[in-house]
């Protein structure tokens, strides 16, 4: 069995792990996209437990916390600890053309989403276009 050493990735192992044992809140991957009437963001989190995250909106900034806790194992001489741990946060900005009360979330299979629906006032709508000459000649035919 042919085996190569990459010492580029062991470089980028090590370098990730310098950069995650930072302190303070780590950041969750995202991806957000528009789907008709509303905004899906949807947010890895994989391990946490549900009840840690807390979403709140105030005015246009919508926050996301969550908690992931370290693996226990009591006794037990780690090998390996590359899974991160600790408290997450990600902020955005929301226009205000969203209807920041109608905003619902779920969590299944690590993964957050959050719907954020698009107010009334917001969406696209159609103009109806009158012609003034067509009014004119509506009223002239009207006062003779």
């Amino acid at each position: 069995m042919a085996m190569t050493f990459d010492p580029f990735s062991e470089l980028d192992r090590l370098a990730s792990g310098l950069l995650q044992s930072r302190p303070g809140p780590r950041v969750m991957p995202v991806d957000l996209y528009r789907d008709a009437d509303r905004y899906v963001l949807n947010a890895d989190l994989p391990g946490v437990d549900p009840g840690s995250v807390d979403i709140d909106v105030d005015g246009q900034l919508l926050t996301i916390r969550a908690q992931r806790t370290a693996g226990e194992a009591a006794g037990a001489k780690w090998l390996t600890q590359e899974r991160p741990s600790g408290s997450y946060l990600r902020q955005f900005s929301i226009g205000e053309g969203v209807d920041t009360a109608g905003i619902s979330a779920s969590y299944d299979n690590g993964v957050l989403s959050v719907v954020i629906p698009i107010s009334e006032r917001a969406k696209p709508r159609k103009i109806a276009v009158q012609s003034l000459s067509a009014d004119a000649d509506a009223q002239k035919t009207l006062t003779s």
